[in-house]
Formats: C-alpha cells, structure tokens, sequence
C-alpha cells in the first residue's frame, strides 16, 4: 500500500515523468542588470559613474578569486575496489555567475550615463529646465500614440523621437537625445524612421523616465523625408485592413484591427472601458500572446510541410519578423514578440528550467540595448506573464484531470498563470480589483487564436484577394464579437470593478491573494493529498499538544494531560480524595459509593 500511495503521489505531482530542476543561475545577473538599469535612470553622472566603477571592481575581484580557486582538487574516487586519489576541476559556478553579474551591471550602468548626462548636464537640459522654445530636427522612433484626454481622444498625439540637431535661444546643439513630441493635427501620420521637423516648447519629463524632455509641439510636422518603405507600406496595409472591416458589426468592426493589427482608431469608446473593467486591455494591442500565436501557427505548418528544422525555425522567425512589422516595430512590439517566442519554446520544449533561462538572457539582452526598459511598466508585466507561463504554466495543466482536453486545460491555465503574476502590478496602475477578470479571460481565450490567425492571413490579401479577405474578415470578425459580447456582459455584473488598496498595502494584498487562489486550485486538483497532509496535520497537532502539556506538568506527572484508553480522545487527570479519576471515565472506573456510619453521639 505504502508504494502505491507513493506512485500515485509521484503521478499526480508531474503526470509521471520526474520533475526537472528549474535553473537559477541567470536570475542574480538578470536582476542585477535590472537594478543597474533602473539606478541609472535616477542617478546623476556623478554617482553613476561610481557606481560603475564600483560594479567593475567588484565583479573583476569575484572573477579572479574564482577563476584562482577553479583549480584541480584531489578527490578520492573507487576504482577497482580501491580508492585511488583523481583530480578534478573545482567547480565554482556561483562566484563566476556572481562576477559575470556584476560586470553586466556595471555595463547596463554605463549605457546608462549618456542619457543621464543628457537629462541633467548641457545646454539641452538647461533648456528644458527653463521651458525654452525651441526647433528640432527629428528622426521618428515609434509609431504615433493618441492621447486620450478626460472626455476620449482630444485628437493629439504621442511620438517617440531621437534629436539630431535643437535649436534654442540662438545656439544650435547637435545631440542625439530621446524626446517626446505632444502635437495634434498631422502628427498622428508619421512614420518611423522618418526625418521632420518639430517646432514647440520644452518641458520636463516625468523622473525617472528615459526622455530627456518633451516637446509641446506648436505647429504640423516640417516636410518628411526618408522612412522605411518597408514601414510605409505596413501604415498603409493597417489603413486598408480598417477599412476592410467596416462592414461589421460596430464592436466586432473596431475590435478586429486592434486585435490583430494594434490599431484602435476604431475601436468604440464604451467597448473600452467595458475591456478596461474587466482586465481585457491586453486583447486590443499587440502582446505575446499575438507574437505566440503567429509563431506557433507557422511551427505547425513548417512541420507539416516536413521541413529541416533549421529551415523551419527560419521561416517561423521570418514570418513573425513580417508581423512585427506589420503591427509596428515598437519597442514594446519587439519586446512581446521576443516575450511570445520564449513562452512558446518552454511550452513547446517542455522545460521550464530552460525557459527561465532564456527568459533571463532575453531580460539581459533588452536591458542592455535599451536600459530605459528598466523602468516601463510593460516590460515589467510582459517579464510576469512570460515568467508565470513558464515555472506555473505547465503544472496547473498537470493538476489539470486527464479527462479534460489539454487545449481547455492550456485555455485555463495560461491566463491564469499569467494573471496570478501581473495582479500585483496591476493593482499599482489601476487600484481595482476585476471579479470576473479570469472568467472573461477564459471565456475569451478560445475565440483569440482564430481571430488573430485569420485576421493576420487576411491582411495581406486585402491587397492581393479582395474577396478572399473580406471572408475571412468575416469569419474573424464573428469571434471577435463575440470578444466583445464577453467584455461587455462581463462589465454589466454586479461587482465587475471593486475598488481595492492603493500603493504597497494594495500590492502586498494581492500578492496574498495570487498565493491563496494557487493554493486554492491545488487542492482543489488534488483532494486526496489535501486529506492526507490534514490527517498529517491533525497527528501532529495531537503530538505536539501531548508533548507540550507533559513537558508543562512533568512526566508520569498525575495532574498532566495524558492520552485517555479510547483512541483518539485526551483525557484530564486530577486529584479527588486522593485517588487518581480520569474523566470520561467507563462503568467499571466508577468509585464505589460511600456507606454513612452511624457513630455513636448521633455524629
């Protein structure tokens, strides 16, 4: 019996293969750069050069002491009956990963110190301190945001620019430096990679930021010169396919190009608050999810079309390169795409030791391209997702009962995986708790994989097959309303939105609440362990109180608490005329009853 409970004990913690270790060793050098990263956004270049210097030093003692101890090391080893002396190398894995750490810090810090430098030293942020007027030449760096104001979109704009040359209070200064351009009409247009000029007055940015300043712009964009073609185009494909849907439905006509495209142009004002209630947001911009979708289809079709691997995974990482340009090459498009492509090999590879590692590169890799990720709420919370999807993705659909088709268990168990991580954050942007958030997301989950495939092999073909995409922006357009007949039923119920603690308490409060609901689901899978870790549980508990009331009183002490004759009952010891009762008592422990004696005197 004792090796049966055991199997089955194994088989419900790892549906019967054995567990693997999930690998550590990146997590210090990830969250190191992470710091770093962040420390450079707040520092000035007087402190952040110490810092990198100190990070530099540092890191090359922890290096060299143990690359001195990684010598050989006698062990002794058994060899033919014998134990004869073997040398081995030393392995020191930790003060290598500790030095190798701190190195990549100290360079995610040094990235760090132009920018720093451009945001507190120099003519340019003089300028932006006093509020200066000024002319820019600008080369666009992102795809135009609208700004929505208190009543919806006022019809202003948000465009990412590098400088290439200001002009301000008669002195030129050639710098490249990060700014923001807030303008209206005409700036909603623009194309990354395009060269313009921009006319308005600087302000300071929020702290902490990666901007320098940003530009109030007074007047429409100066002619515009180069531009990727290859972008243009994709402006023009994402107009075209918006225009293509505007037969539908109004939820399903302005939900459909967000949802595939990112384009929410159309998107009707109510449908996103009623998306926003429910914590459905993520659906209508391009996220990992997107990116996963698009890669693991085109994984699919290469190995049914039984290509070489190396072919396979060319063509997959091609056609999501198209993708992203298609949607638009943002940083934060980049980094969902990367993001996706990580989720889908640790799902795919079944490893999750080995995605927490990727994942780990991938942090390391962003951060030091671009060390301003470190403070974006969106790189932070596509970090929590991806993480969620790999170290808990896979054992909720292991607790998952066989009977349930794997792609419901996945339906469930990646938004919940992804959700029981970003909560928390989430909380510190809106302080609202979403009821149905899960149940919306589950719902919707299903209806998402046909309307992004269909809706992205539909782009394409507004071009080249008018009738073709206009079926299956039918087709996709069909599910998408019914993403929005989700978000709006669920925003109608009672207690859709309750409002929940702002800052650390509301955070800390959710983490409570990620821990309660994992545990919740894990003994909801797992009702005999739950019975068994109570039976456990409920002999220790007896155990201990025995233990501690003899240690109290003294052993073989008459007035202890000692265990009674039935089982599983305590019984109470105490002194009565000087005999020993133990209550319950049985029938034949009764004391036998006293006969009065008449004494003589009548006493």
């Amino acid at each position: 019996m004792g090796d049966r409970s055991g199997a089955e004990a194994e088989r419900e913690a790892g549906s019967g293969q054995p567990r693997r270790r999930i690998d550590l060793r990146l997590a210090l050098p990830a969250a190191l750069v992470w710091a770093a990263s962040l420390a450079g956004l707040w520092l000035p270049p007087a402190e952040l050069a110490v810092l990198c210097c100190t990070l530099a030093a540092v890191g090359g003692l922890v290096l060299a002491r143990a690359a001195r101890g990684g010598g050989a090391r006698r062990i002794s080893n058994a060899v033919g009956g014998g134990r004869n002396p073997v040398s081995r190398p030393r392995v020191r894995s930790f003060p290598a990963a500790a030095g190798v750490a701190l190195l990549l810090a100290g360079a995610a810090a040094a990235h760090s110190a132009t920018a720093s430098s451009q945001r507190f030293t120099g003519p340019l942020a003089e300028a932006v301190t006093a509020g200066k007027s000024a002319v820019a030449v600008v080369e666009v760096a992102g795809t135009p945001r609208a700004v929505a104001g208190p009543g919806g979109s006022d019809g202003r704009w948000s465009v990412p620019v590098w400088t290439q040359e200001v002009t301000t209070g008669g002195i030129q200064v050639r710098t490249r430096a990060r700014l923001v351009v807030m303008g209206g009409q005409g700036w909603g247009g623009v194309v990354p990679g395009q060269t313009l000029r921009a006319a308005g007055k600087l302000r300071a940015a929020d702290p902490g930021g990666p901007e320098a300043g940003n530009l109030a712009a007074s007047t429409p964009p100066g002619p515009a010169v180069g531009g990727s073609l290859l972008e243009g185009s994709a402006r023009k494909l994402r107009e075209r396919f918006v225009a293509a849907a505007a037969f539908l439905p109004p939820d399903a006509s302005g939900l459909l190009p967000g949802m595939v495209t990112g384009d929410t142009s159309a998107l009707d004002e109510g449908l996103n608050n009623a998306m926003k209630a429910v914590g459905m947001t993520h659906l209508t911009a391009v996220s990992g999810a997107n990116c996963s979708l698009v890669l693991g289809a085109l994984l699919l079709l290469c190995r049914r079309l039984r290509l070489p691997r190396v072919l396979a995974a060319a063509t997959a990482l091609g056609g999501l390169a198209l993708f992203v340009v298609l949607v638009g090459p943002d940083a934060s498009v980049l980094r969902a795409a990367l993001m996706g492509a990580i989720g889908v090999a640790s799902l795919a590879g079944g490893r999750s030791g080995r995605g927490l590692s990727f994942l780990c590169l991938a942090v390391m890799g962003l951060l030091l391209a671009d060390p301003a990720l470190g403070s974006s709420f969106g790189f932070l919370l596509s970090v929590l997702a991806t993480l969620g999807i790999i170290i808990l993705g896979r054992r909720i659909i292991g607790w998952i009962p066989p009977a349930v088709p794997r792609w419901a268990a996945a339906a469930l168990a990646v938004p919940l995986s992804a959700q029981l991580l970003c909560g928390p954050v989430i909380v510190l942007l809106q302080p609202q708790f979403s009821t149905y958030s899960l149940a919306a997301n589950v719902v919707a989950s299903p209806l998402v994989a046909p309307v992004t495939l269909l809706g992205t092999a539909a782009v394409p073909l507004v071009v080249v097959l008018p009738w073709a995409a206009t079926a299956l922006v039918a087709v996709a357009g069909t599910f998408s309303a019914g993403v929005a007949a989700t978000a709006r039923l669920a925003a109608q119920l009672p207690g859709s939105a309750l409002p929940w603690p702002e800052g650390v308490p509301g955070m800390l409060s959710m983490v409570l609440l990620s821990v309660l609901s994992l545990a919740a689901l894990w003994a909801v899978a797992r009702p005999r362990r739950v019975v068994r870790l109570i039976r456990k549980a409920h002999a220790a508990t007896v155990g201990l109180l025995d233990g501690a009331g003899r240690r109290l009183t003294g052993l073989r002490d008459p007035g202890s608490l000692d265990r009674g004759h039935r089982r599983g009952r305590l019984g109470y010891c105490n002194k009565t005329s000087g005999r020993n009762i133990r209550w319950p008592l049985r029938k034949s422990e009764h004391p036998a009853p006293r006969h009065r004696t008449q004494l003589p005197g009548g006493t």
